[in-house]
């Protein structure tokens, strides 16, 4: 008898959130690795799909074998690549030094020492991303140590008492020491990484986030207690969250596999409401996300068929 093929492995999910495309694979107690392309950033990394090779920074959330496996292999693949830097890990105080004996521990069976960079980073600390953005990590509450972190573009903008002065007036006040600017925190991606619900969920980082990526490792009614012994999120747990985050996308990972898609979106149109559940995206609900991408893409070519009119109609002021 002709063997069947084998299964299909994993296939990286997405959902584009402009300007933003969270891709990956994350299923529960199999693998997690969240990777946001335009901030050279992943959120963990169970395997490493070769697309996240690029990330330059990884944020761990916690060392769980499938949010963390893959991170020996990352720091090999980028130095056998020739890339440009060995990459960075950041990751919560009291893991760290695990982390540095397991890299350690290759060094034995490989007979060569991958060069990394594993940093601690403190719980309501932030590590500079790139000029003007940092990622600030938050303490959260899961039966190991664990972080969630969320990523912050910081500007600057005129207090609002200087609006309106002419340039000349606003460069003799900076001469004089006066502040005339205040910064201000915009929060653009969180990541809650594995936890149970708890205030700091709450937080205005989260509260604002323009994307938040949240955990839900459970749907079924039944589960509910599965999810307080393994301090997971339940789908029920997000009702108050739905609520209080202003994020224009909310995408959900770290589903269980026992979870079909066509019941967790069920349960989500349920518990978010009409108005707030089309904003709220499975990871790795490959049939809705990609039909959500092409639409995406035919709005995007209509507005361009329509900015092509509007620049060559002969009416158009300046066409004529």
């Amino acid at each position: 008898m002709v063997p069947r093929m084998p299964p299909q492995e994993a296939r990286l999910g997405f959902v584009y959130s402009q300007p933003f495309r969270i891709q990956g694979v994350s299923v529960a107690g199999e693998q997690a690795v969240v990777h946001v392309p335009e901030l050279d950033l992943a959120f963990d990394i169970g395997l490493c799909p070769r697309p996240v090779l690029a990330a330059q920074t990884i944020a761990l959330s916690h060392a769980h074998m499938d949010h963390v496996a893959g991170l020996p292999y990352w720091f090999s693949q980028r130095w056998f690549q020739k890339m440009p830097n060995q990459g960075r890990c950041l990751a919560h105080p009291k893991i760290v030094e695990p982390l540095r004996r397991m890299m350690a521990s290759w060094v034995d069976l490989e007979r060569q020492r991958t060069p990394h960079e594993i940093i601690p980073i403190e719980p309501d600390s932030e590590f500079q991303l790139r000029p003007n953005t940092f990622i600030r990590a938050i303490e959260v509450s899961h039966t190991v140590p664990a972080l969630a972190f969320v990523v912050i573009e910081r500007r600057s903008k005129l207090r609002e008492e200087f609006v309106g002065f002419p340039q000349e007036k606003l460069r003799e006040l900076r001469s004089q020491g006066v502040e005339i600017t205040r910064t201000i925190d915009i929060p653009l991606v969180a990541y809650t990484g594995d936890t149970e619900p708890g205030d700091f969920l709450l937080r205005d980082e989260f509260r604002n986030a323009q994307v938040v990526v949240t955990e839900c490792t459970f749907f079924e009614d039944e589960h509910r207690d599965r999810a307080r012994i393994g301090k997971h999120m339940h789908i029920e747990d997000l009702r108050p969250l739905f609520e209080a985050w202003q994020a224009r996308d909310v995408v959900i990972v770290h589903v269980s596999r026992r979870t079909l898609m066509p019941y967790a979106r069920e349960r989500i149109e349920k518990v978010a409401g009409p108005e707030r559940a089309p904003s709220v995206h499975l990871l790795m609900d490959h049939r809705a996300n990609k039909q959500r991408h092409e639409a995406q893409l035919a709005a995007a070519g209509a507005a361009e068929a329509d900015e092509a009119t509007e620049t060559t109609d002969p009416a158009t002021p300046g066409n004529a």
